[in-house]
């Protein structure tokens, strides 16, 4: 069982917004330090699984003083169901800053280190390419980074429900919390439909991906006691941000959202192009058998080759592993956080 106790910390992203920050109790209060960023729906709990070896408990016995960030998009924080609307341009502007600066404040001049996974990664790539989060040691960007490019299914998905659902509400996760007679069972059916064989309702819906289509994770890889939280794990999706996760998938680049808000000019209208104000060492994670993001680390690798030479990148992929499951998979002690930890003890 994990034995991870996390020290709560509140934290206010630029914007007002309240978010939550949490520091792993007992890690090096001289070696590296490292922030953990979530994907959409999840939260900062997909570090610290109890029935497994977890990414946070690996962190703090290698001497790394880890902390984990709830941005608005965590199913911890009431903000995918209720509370301000929001963007990934929020994420990139205001929660990652916010939370960088604070975790310097706390640790001084120690190397810092972002490890990000999905979602989190994306909007990390953004906060990055603008500048606002200058001086890592290093970064490690888990299935996408700067490049997100989805399966022309899943694409298709995407847009057709960026329009049909945008002003739908959140897509649910937990079918006990839906049950049979709510106005959301028939959403709720129409999104599980082709996701897999497993009986369970709340795993059919995150492992298709809310009805992206793909699979979000290899069923198998799960521990059982992990498949059976799935509903603790993963929250509600907002359809308020799928026109910006379309925009930026059709244009293969993570790109600025709202032209017209001055509070958001400093991203860059498109993170490729701006891919030489990245300062720090890269490694791009994915798991072999990602059906969600398919090869966007793999071509964003490449695209960094030919327009940032210059800067230091790695690309690994993970043998056997889908998405979520390169960190809540009941291996990924032994698979998958190697190497990460490989990666800071290089850089």
């Amino acid at each position: 069982m994990s034995a991870v106790e996390f020290e709560e910390l509140e934290l206010t992203a630029d914007d007002g917004v309240r978010l939550a920050l949490r520091h792993v109790i007992g890690g090096s209060a001289e070696g590296p330090v490292a922030l953990l960023l979530h994907g959409h729906g999840v939260s900062s709990d997909m570090f610290a699984t109890e029935e497994t070896r977890n990414l946070a408990e690996v962190l703090r016995d290698n001497g790394i003083d880890t902390y984990a960030l709830d941005w608005r998009g965590s199913c911890r924080l009431p903000y995918n169901e209720r509370g301000p609307r929001f963007t990934y341009d929020h994420v990139a502007a205001f929660d990652i800053p916010a939370a960088v600066r604070t975790v310097r404040e706390r640790t001084g001049g120690r190397p810092l280190y972002v490890i990000a996974h999905c979602i989190g990664a994306l909007a990390l790539g953004a906060s990055l390419t603008a500048g606002l989060v200058p001086g890592l040691a290093g970064v490690v960007a888990h299935g996408v980074f700067l490049t997100p490019r989805m399966s022309a299914t899943a694409r298709m998905r995407l847009g057709v429900g960026a329009e049909l659902l945008r002003r739908a509400g959140p897509i649910p996760t937990d079918f006990r919390a839906v049950g049979l007679f709510s106005r959301r069972t028939p959403l709720f059916a129409a999104l599980t439909v082709g996701a897999g064989r497993c009986p369970d309702p709340t795993c059919r819906i995150v492992h298709n991906a809310w009805g992206a289509g793909g699979e979000l994770f290899l069923h198998d890889n799960l521990h059982p006691a992990t498949h059976r939280r799935l509903a603790d794990l993963a929250g509600p999706i907002p359809t308020w941000t799928l026109p910006h996760l379309r925009r930026a998938e059709l244009a293969h680049t993570m790109v600025r959202f709202d032209d017209r808000d001055a509070r958001f000019a400093a991203l860059p209208a498109s993170a490729v192009e701006s891919a030489d104000r990245i300062d720090c060492p890269v490694m791009l994670l994915a798991g072999s058998e990602n059906r969600f993001w398919y090869d966007s680390n793999a071509l964003c690798a490449d695209v960094l080759a030919h327009r940032a030479s210059s800067l230091d990148v790695r690309y690994r992929e993970i043998p056997g592993y889908g998405h979520l499951d390169a960190f809540l998979g009941r291996g990924a002690a032994i698979d998958v956080f190697g190497h990460i930890l490989e990666f800071l003890e290089e850089t």
